[in-house]
């Protein structure tokens, strides 16, 4: 009640998303223990648990430059979290998010045998899929930094998951996915931030932002609304407007744009640098 008098209704929501949290926890432990017993679907994975109070705006997600990326990437070999330092670079490039690049991402994806100039590209959220083109109509490659990086990967990686912990674990001979198998994602998130602390970037940014980044590095290179739908994998009209038919040379297209577009700052950079001097 407030000092007025008047009846003041407040939601209570952490006390309601910690109890249905303890349940889903609680659900998995015992499938685990009793997987004859408990049936494998969870009926609290999808809760909708919101920590957003009513009325509350939604908080934007920070948006990574270039000049993020590339020093988050720098730091993340720098302290051998060579996985991430690719990761975030695909984010950024095939706009995936991080629960896609980490917890769908596969190795039979990239350059398979059949198709050995493409890349599968899974939207999780509505289950939209692709064939990436990685070269141009004239044999050049269009993510040379990213193909360079995934090629060396898939020489050597194990079956599965293409991004896995960079460092060995205590209870596994081989190296574990950074997603788990409850699709947590949470000691991930601890290693970006440390990271991004190792860069001495903004400390608002997180994985997320990278692929924000891409699709705002897209926007600024005048793609068109059906090539950003193409790379995104976007299929409502909410999301973004005049749906077009998505196709290779769409994607061909918007990835020489983008190019260019780094180019162009590249460009103004070095210039307003000796300017300067």
């Amino acid at each position: 009640m407030s000092n007025n008098g008047e009846v003041v209704v407040r939601e209570r929501r952490r006390y309601a998303n910690v109890a249905m949290a303890s349940c889903r926890r609680a659900w998995f432990v015992g499938q685990r223990a009793q997987e004859k017993i408990v049936p494998a679907s969870n009926p609290f994975s999808r809760m909708g648990l919101r920590s957003r109070a009513p009325g509350q705006p939604i908080r934007p997600t920070p948006t990574a430059t270039w000049d993020e990326l590339v020093a988050f990437r720098a730091a993340a070999k720098r302290l051998d979290y060579r996985s991430i330092a690719t990761a975030a670079l695909l984010s950024w490039e095939w706009l995936q998010r991080e629960q896609h690049v980490f917890g769908s991402f596969d190795m039979s994806h990239y350059r398979p045998s059949e198709r050995p100039n493409s890349v599968r590209i899974v939207h999780p959220k509505n289950g939209e899929e692709a064939w990436w083109p990685l070269l141009d109509e004239t044999g050049a490659p269009l993510f040379p930094e990213l193909m360079d990086e995934l090629d060396e990967m898939k020489k050597t990686s194990l079956p599965g998951l293409v991004f896995r912990r960079d460092h060995a674990h205590r209870r596994s001979v081989t190296p574990l996915p950074w997603i788990t198998p409850r699709k947590d994602l949470r000691y991930l998130r601890s290693v970006v931030k440390k990271i991004i602390a190792a860069a001495d970037l903004r400390q608002e940014l997180s994985f997320t932002s990278f692929r924000h980044g891409g699709f705002t590095e897209g926007a600024d290179s005048d793609l068109t609304d059906a090539e950003l739908r193409a790379a995104g994998r976007h299929r409502s009209s909410r999301q973004l407007p005049t749906y077009a038919k998505r196709t290779g040379k769409q994607l061909i297209t918007a990835t020489k744009k983008r190019r260019e577009q780094r180019r162009r700052a590249l460009l103004v950079r070095l210039n307003a640098d000796h300017s300067s001097e």
